[in-house]
């Protein structure tokens, strides 16, 4: 409970139930944890053990993962670490360009990674937790926007080539056009 003074007051979860809870034993298998990583290896796959205890504020999954560990993809990344997937996961080449996104604030295409260099340098890391709306140029945060005088209006990161100006643009307009319900479709880049 939220006090002005007291700050946080934790409640133990039979309080509020009104009957005692019996924890898992370590040996017994964790069918919510399961159905959890799935569904989030199908959102944000492939991803480390580590992402799915950012995301879900979760430590106690490794029963899921262990149980699961047989019917997933393995993978290492740059730095050695493994990350999971399901085995029907669709799986662009990794020379697949991606398309210019705008993202709303805390978007969890960015909060839903324990490590999120992958798609935001850590300079800019910031503006994930601060409620800015971001741009992905080629799978990566490149801009934030925000929607000015019925415009959308893009803040780069870092200078952007002649063709990624482009494709923000186009995805800036649609934006603004979406928003305003057809009837302003106009976007800019600052700087």
């Amino acid at each position: 409970m939220w006090r002005e003074k007291a700050g946080v007051r934790n409640v133990l979860l039979s309080s509020w139930l009104g009957r005692e809870i019996d924890p898992p034993s370590p040996d017994e298998s964790d069918p919510v944890g399961q159905a959890m990583l799935r569904r989030y290896l199908a959102a944000y796959g492939p991803a480390a053990s580590a992402d799915l205890r950012a995301w879900c504020g979760l430590a106690g999954l490794p029963a899921a993962v262990r149980a699961l560990r047989g019917e997933l993809v393995v993978f290492r990344d740059k730095r050695g670490r493994e990350l999971l997937d399901l085995p029907d996961a669709p799986r662009p080449d990794p020379g697949t360009p991606a398309p210019v996104r705008f993202l709303p604030a805390f978007d969890n295409a960015i909060l839903g990674y324990h490590d999120r260099s992958r798609i935001i340098d850590d300079a800019h890391r910031g503006v994930s937790v601060a409620g800015e709306r971001v741009v992905l140029v080629d799978g990566r945060v490149a801009a934030t926007w925000r929607v000015d005088e019925g415009a959308v209006t893009v803040d780069p990161l870092h200078p952007l080539t002649k063709t990624d100006r482009r494709d923000v643009l186009e995805e800036g307009e649609r934006m603004a056009s979406f928003l305003s319900d057809g009837e302003s479709p106009r976007a800019r880049i600052t700087g």
